[in-house]
């Protein structure tokens, strides 16, 4: 079966401030394999999606003018890119 999802999903490192004001938690910073930080300039939209026994994370921010989905998976502790 193919896949449908044009979205490109990768691991990172992210830093995050926890404990915010009314936000439990918000990304930073994120650095992808091999590159330097980049800046997240702003924070737009935080879900949580339950998948099993698993708690998905999901930040929508912007990158510049870029809109992009930080994910962080409570499970394992990773933090994926989707752009």
């Amino acid at each position: 079966m193919k896949n449908f999802n044009k979205n490109k999903t990768e691991q990172v490192e992210v830093m995050a401030l926890f404990g915010y004001e009314m936000t439990p938690c918000q990304p930073l910073t994120f650095r992808r394999r091999g590159e330097s930080e980049t800046e997240v300039t702003e924070l737009l939209q935080t879900q949580i999606r339950f998948a099993g026994e698993v708690a998905l994370h999901i930040f929508d921010v912007l990158i510049g003018r870029e809109r992009v989905q930080l994910e962080f998976n409570s499970r394992d502790l990773s933090w994926h890119l989707t752009q």
